[in-house]
């Protein structure tokens, strides 16, 4: 009898684990208000005016004064970027920041796609809006949403926008025409920041989905790398009817599986579903794993905890603030090129565009606010929040790099099903599609979430949590 007793709980148990684990579960969909003091009463404005980057001779001059003033501090003798962003190599940096960049210039580039704002949850909300310039007959653009990290800002996305937009001018077909959104994640860039504690990715989320709606969209698709990645797929979380469609190339998943995984892959690899290059690229654990997040992850605690401190030096030296910000193109893009003297930098990437995602942060005095948004995200700890424990049931595709500083296998980024269209990449800044390299967004216009026939036949994806921090 207490056999059959314990044989029946046991498959009670399994049976209600079975149906509540494939639960679709969302986030509620809240409301908040991040604006300085007390929310007004009425009707928030839901007008969207048109926005123009501008700069002047003072903002300039005032850039000019404060480099001439660097401190120089010499880098110990074979150091490569070890231990940081070079200061031989930064005193060719700052030279070309002081004599040569031209902040007009990039100024009038970064005014060629139309820019607007919008008051959301009491904050002014920046993005930028591209139409397709043509569309074949009958066709409507797929609205995108594109949300870029820290330390990005959505210039990142400047170079692939006409792939997306234009793509037959540029060589590629026109089956899929994307009309795109870029936002600023409020803190960041031209975008206010919140007045308030708490502000966290889904609050981002919630506000992104509501700028979406205000431009007039009900479905969409959506794409992020580093926060931008999280800020989606909570997206994905909210309103999941919404979303047709989710890409990412960047992620993390924080659950209990991968855990146990990796730490049997490297002898049970096969018959946990890891291929050959799973196994290259995350053994030995100790070195490729653990050391890696001991060496690279040294920012992420300082700005989890106190992100004011710091923030007030680099927000006072833009000499400092260049070392802070390119030092992480330069390790996040390979980290191998710590081993070289100029950390690779202009292997990927000209100074004018590293220089002008600099004078993003610099121009706007945005530093300080970006880095709040790690203590908001990270402050309590992992696993503490509800959508870090929760699935993705949008179609979702995911894209990698193999110099990625934590390598997530296919395997852990659909349990129970495969992602739409993962597309790998082979080789530093090459796609098995045609795409930009990585510090363009790392985005392949094959993403285009395929046919509609593939949308409607895509498993889930069921990502636990996406970032690197």
């Amino acid at each position: 009898m207490w056999l059959e007793i314990l044989l029946t709980s046991v498959l009670g148990f399994a049976i209600y684990w079975f149906i509540s684990r494939d639960k679709e579960e969302t986030l509620p969909l809240e409301d908040g208000w991040w604006g300085p003091g007390t929310r007004p009463t009425g009707r928030e404005d839901e007008s969207i005016h048109p926005f123009k980057v501008e700069t002047s001779d003072e903002e300039i001059h005032d850039l000019h004064q404060r480099i001439d003033k660097f401190r120089f501090t010499p880098p110990l003798e074979d150091s490569c970027f070890h231990y940081g962003f070079n200061s031989n190599y930064l005193k060719k940096v700052i030279s070309y920041w002081r004599n040569e960049f031209n902040w007009k210039k990039q100024v009038e580039i970064l005014n060629r796609y139309p820019h607007f704002k919008t008051k959301i949850e009491g904050l002014d909300i920046h993005f930028i809006h591209v139409k397709p310039p043509q569309l074949p007959a009958g066709r409507t653009p797929k609205p995108l949403l594109m949300v870029h990290g820290w330390p990005g800002s959505f210039y990142e996305f400047y170079k692939i926008i006409p792939l997306l937009t234009d793509p037959k001018n540029h060589g590629l077909s026109d089956e899929h025409v994307f009309e795109v959104i870029c936002p600023s994640i409020p803190g960041y860039g031209f975008s206010e920041a919140s007045s308030k504690k708490g502000f966290n990715s889904v609050a981002t989320a919630r506000i992104f989905y509501k700028l979406m709606l205000r431009l007039g969209f009900q479905e969409f698709y959506i794409q992020g790398g580093d926060w931008g990645a999280l800020i989606c797929t909570n997206m994905a979380q909210l309103v999941p009817s919404h979303v047709k469609g989710l890409h990412l190339n960047m992620a993390l998943v924080l659950s209990n599986f991968s855990t146990l995984t990796l730490l049997l892959g490297r002898r049970f690899g096969r018959f946990l579903g890891y291929t050959e290059r799973d196994v290259e690229l995350l053994y030995p654990v100790k070195e490729k794993v653990f050391y890696s997040l001991m060496r690279e992850s040294g920012y992420m605690h300082i700005q989890c905890t106190k992100p004011d401190t710091v923030g007030s030096a680099l927000n006072d030296s833009p000499v400092g603030l260049a070392a802070y910000i390119l030092e992480k193109f330069s390790t996040w893009t390979n980290t191998e090129f710590r081993y070289l003297e100029d950390g690779g930098l202009e292997r990927k990437f000209s100074l004018d565009d590293l220089l002008t995602n600099v004078m993003l942060y610099w121009t706007t005095a945005t530093i300080v606010s970006s880095q709040r948004f790690y203590k908001e995200n990270l402050g309590q700890g992992w696993m503490t929040q509800k959508h870090e424990r929760m699935k993705v049931y949008v179609p979702t595709g995911f894209s990698a790099f193999p110099s990625e500083l934590i390598h997530t296998p296919e395997k852990w980024e659909g349990e129970e099903g495969q992602p739409l269209l993962p597309a790998r990449a082979t080789a530093l800044g090459q796609w098995d599609g045609p795409a930009p390299s990585p510090g363009t967004p790392s985005v392949p216009t094959t993403l285009s979430f395929g046919s509609e026939e593939a949308l409607s036949t895509a498993h889930p994806h069921t990502l636990e949590g996406a970032d690197r921090g």
